[in-house]
């Protein structure tokens, strides 16, 4: 063991101190958004519940649960994450996979063509009018087709292909295996750490994605859990400002809150958890993938 001198161990002190600091900061809104969605609706109506619940309940969490909207949510939410990260990862990898041999005929125009659609696109009504044209709109596939391919993680998959040692490719081509059978029997197990980071981001965005659902689909029964969740905000959000507009009924308001246990950010806070936990349960499991597959997929532009 090495003997760090005072002015390491002090910089070491400030550093763990800092990062402590931070995480503290990073955590404690999560921390807070517990606390109040334990806590009886009336008492948090009373403000200054921070730390600890003063008066804990599960009432909340009840109601939750009670609600038949929530529980489908789930349920279209975790078949969209399915559908919409298995497909996604499949033909975004098919597509870096080609684009990253450079005997493909024109490979350098269909980059371009990718990389373009980065910083342009047609804008929200044209999308719409797109959707409409093709019979999407009020379907389950308009959470899924439209995010099929993802040119940020195509480049990641390509840069990483592009990394992997031609002798691999060569002795399964000499062995007779076809093209996508290489890629599915050479490249895609070697590949382990790309594969699991960007099945993650793309999880998690087909997980937090609520403004798709409300553009193109009025039906409840096709709502994710994220936009429930935002409809429970707004609606939190619409009380607040009904109370500070109305002037003298806001006390009544105020009152009607008080007299309850479960209230409308208590409420918001529950669902927002319930949304959350699952896909945040998902990442220690994956973390080790991180920085690897991102890196290892970015050495080279």
């Amino acid at each position: 063991m090495l003997k760090l001198s005072k002015g390491e161990q002090m910089f070491n002190i400030l550093i763990y101190g800092l990062l402590a600091i931070l995480g503290i900061i990073t955590l404690y809104p999560f921390w807070n958004a517990g606390v109040v969605s334990l806590n009886a609706g009336s008492d948090t109506a009373m403000g200054g519940v921070t730390f600890w619940p003063r008066a804990f309940t599960l009432d909340n969490y009840k109601l939750v649960f009670e609600d038949g909207r929530i529980a489908h949510g789930f349920l279209i939410t975790i078949f969209r994450v399915v559908a919409g990260t298995g497909l996604s990862v499949a033909f975004t990898s098919l597509l870096a996979y080609g684009l990253s041999k450079n005997h493909i005929m024109f490979h350098k125009f269909y980059m371009f063509f990718c990389i373009a659609t980065m910083f342009f696109s047609g804008g929200l009504i044209p999308s719409f009018v797109l959707m409409k044209e093709l019979h999407l709109n009020n379907t389950f596939w308009v959470m899924v087709i439209p995010f099929i391919i993802n040119v940020y993680n195509m480049i990641i998959f390509r840069t990483f292909f592009r990394e992997l040692p031609v002798g691999l490719e060569e002795s399964a081509k000499i062995d007779g295996c076809s093209s996508f059978g290489t890629f599915v029997r050479i490249v895609v197990p070697v590949s382990g750490p790309v594969f699991a980071t960007l099945t993650l981001f793309t999880a998690v965005f087909h997980w937090n994605d609520w403004f798709t659902a409300s553009i193109y689909i009025n039906k409840a029964q096709l709502m994710p859990v994220s936009s429930i969740l935002q409809q429970i905000l707004n609606s939190n959000l619409a009380t607040e400002m009904l109370a500070s507009q109305t002037g003298g009924n806001a006390a009544a308001i105020n009152a009607a809150n008080q007299a309850q246990t479960v209230s409308s950010k208590s409420l918001s806070m529950a669902t927002m958890l319930v949304a959350s936990l699952p896909i945040m349960l998902v990442y220690p499991f994956l973390q080790k993938y991180f920085v690897k597959g991102v890196l290892v997929g970015s050495i080279k532009g």
